[in-house]
């Protein structure tokens, strides 16, 4: 990829654009429903703004950072970095930024960190997300099913076993 993709952290004035990308992440779930636009609406607010209060109070630690490409807001990628684990709180980009290679780029060092620092990668995956088999070819596996969610681990582990079974 011949773009720069950087990361910086997000600022009240980025509220609106989080939405949007949160909102874009909701759009084929919405499809199903029979609500007008306006319903539609009100509860993708509501949703991302109670998902944000529980992002800053459950994960107060966390980098909570706009992916940017070439300068331009694309997605968000917020991290936490705790002592026994490295936990991807979240990533979202918006849908023609998608299936590019963007979150493979992203993902990458945070994975290196893990397997530096002899820690697992976690992330919460709802079940019927498309971007659970992208985690699965990146190595993470399920570790816990928790009804709508499923709790994904990439280990360091299991990452020197298969590479020291080739």
């Amino acid at each position: 990829m011949d773009r720069t993709i950087t990361l910086r952290p997000i600022a009240d004035a980025d509220q609106e654009f989080l939405y949007r990308v949160y909102a874009s992440t909701r759009t084929d779930e919405l499809a199903q429903t029979d609500w007008d636009e306006a319903t539609k609406a009100a509860f993708l607010r509501s949703q991302f703004e109670a998902q944000h209060r529980h992002y800053l109070e459950h994960y107060a630690s966390a980098r909570f950072e706009l992916i940017q490409l070439d300068g331009e807001s694309i997605g968000r990628l917020y991290v936490a970095r705790w002592a026994h684990e490295i936990r991807i709180v979240d990533i979202a980009l918006l849908p023609a930024y998608r299936g590019q290679g963007i979150g493979t780029a992203l993902l990458k060092p945070i994975l290196s960190e893990g397997q530096e620092r002899g820690v697992p990668v976690t992330i919460h995956v709802e079940r019927f997300n498309p971007a659970l088999r992208w985690y699965e070819r990146l190595g993470f596996r399920v570790a816990e099913d928790k009804g709508v969610y499923l709790f994904l681990e990439w280990s360091p582990v299991a990452v020197q076993r298969v590479a020291h079974a080739g």
